[in-house]
């Protein structure tokens, strides 16, 4: 017995290394399985502004404008999608450097170094263009959720979703209303489901990815500077700028002085993340709606596609119930979405534009003016579903709208990004400089062949 006892504690330590091996390799073992999921964890925390503003560029009104090109053109024209990803992400990223580098929103900067009236006239234009897409919105919004709920009436549910927005801007804290903001973006990977339902020629479809295509016809001229006024959408401007201030705000920069002073390399970093990051994402939506609408209606001889929720009931009999949900889906997601930042951005823009205070981290009674532009934006959005006014031509008529003042509005950006006196070291890179300069061209001649082609 004493002999065993003897063995066992000679035998001790050479067993509790062997379970310390084998505890370390099984800790090794964990720590690697649990690598890419903290790798995804560290690039989700980086994600924010920038996500939800590509996130709100595929509002209802963009998903309408992508379905009708699909449905009208087939591939054709899918070579837009990665055309404009550089242009409006290199856009995006320069509003995002200018809120994070001087402190200011973009309409306070375009105030403090341009001539009052260029704001001004800028501003009142932003205003009453996104008091209509958002009413048009909530009226795709009504119509998709009917597709669900056909029982409720057009109204209510306008009412509805005009409400719930009202409430989550103007009482919900800040950081959770940009968490929720966060999330609801996600809904656009509906769209990559729905066209993976269909039976696709994906050779057919990487050509028109990589050759360009056009007809020049007037009708293929007004829809491209649509596509392109949807995708590179003045309303985005003033809120990635915006809700930079925001972000800053949020992390204790309560002065402009402080939000300049405290800006570093690093976080520059991560917003360049986080805005390439949502505005690959808005494009992959744009381009598997183009891509479903082409299969499956352009393909069966639908053409004539007007809004969302009709390319939604029209893919249901070729791509499936799947299909139809997830379409249908993705339109009250990106509306939810969509519709505070019009109301947000027509409010930043103003409220900068007068010398008010903004901010959604502020409380209803601390800008009260801030809120009441969005108040009444809402309002007037949700009148214009009920007094006779055409929403499916009011949606296409603001996304041309949007091409043709995206021009003029992207010179202010891509100069104030450029000045080192008003950016510093944290100005544009020349390459940067130039692709904002080439998106400016592209704009004004989109912007100027659809008014000549309107005059003939």
């Amino acid at each position: 017995m004493s002999k065993n006892i003897l063995e066992q504690i000679a035998e001790a330590p050479s067993i509790a290394l062997e379970r310390g091996l084998e505890k370390t390799e099984e800790l090794e073992k964990e720590l690697i399985s649990k690598k890419p999921v903290r790798a995804a964890e560290a690039y989700w925390r980086k994600l924010g502004p920038g996500l939800t503003t590509g996130a709100a560029d595929d509002d209802p009104s963009g998903i309408a404008t992508y379905s009708q090109t699909g449905a009208k053109y087939g591939f054709q024209l899918l070579w837009l999608a990665p055309l404009t990803f550089p242009l409006m992400a290199v856009i995006q990223e320069m509003c995002a450097r200018i809120g994070m580098v001087t402190g200011r929103g973009l309409a306070r900067n375009i105030k403090l170094y341009y001539p009052r009236w260029a704001i001004m006239s800028v501003a009142s234009i932003l205003f009453f263009a996104n008091t209509f897409n958002l009413g048009a919105d909530l009226g795709i919004m009504a119509k998709a959720a009917q597709l669900f709920i056909p029982k409720v009436s057009f109204f209510l549910l306008v009412a509805f979703f005009t409400l719930a927005s009202l409430l989550l801007q103007i009482f919900t804290a800040y950081a959770r209303y940009a968490r929720y903001l966060k999330y609801l973006a996600l809904v656009l990977f509906s769209y990559v489901i729905s066209a993976l339902c269909i039976s696709l020629d994906w050779r057919e479809v990487l050509g028109h990815t990589v050759m360009p295509s056009l007809t020049f016809s007037k009708d293929q001229i007004f829809l491209i500077c649509g596509i392109l006024g949807t995708t590179i959408s003045p309303y985005l401007f003033f809120w990635q700028s915006s809700q930079e201030v925001e972000e800053e705000i949020l992390r204790g920069n309560k002065t402009v002085k402080e939000r300049r002073r405290n800006t570093t390399r690093e976080e520059i970093k991560r917003m360049r993340v986080d805005v390439w990051s949502g505005m690959f994402v808005s494009n992959l939506a744009m381009f598997f709606i183009i891509v479903a609408c082409a299969g499956a209606l352009y393909k069966n001889g639908i053409t004539d596609i007007v809004s969302a929720d009709q390319a939604a009931l029209a893919l249901r009999p070729f791509a499936g119930d799947l299909a139809y949900y997830l379409f249908a889906l993705g339109i009250l997601g990106v509306g939810l979405l969509s519709v505070p930042v019009l109301a947000g951005s027509a409010s930043y823009a103003l409220a900068e534009s007068f010398g008010w205070k903004t901010g959604l981290y502020r409380k209803l009674k601390d800008a009260r003016a801030f809120y009441g532009v969005i108040i009444i934006s809402m309002i007037l959005g949700f009148l214009s579903n009920f007094i006779g006014i055409d929403p499916i031509k009011f949606l296409i008529y603001a996304a041309v709208f949007n091409g043709i003042t995206a021009g003029p509005l992207l010179f202010f950006i891509v100069r104030l990004s450029s000045k080192k006196e008003v950016m510093g070291k944290f100005k544009s890179s020349r390459l940067a400089t130039a692709i904002g300069w080439l998106t400016v061209i592209i704009m004004l001649i989109a912007g100027g062949a659809t008014v000549i082609s309107m005059l003939i």
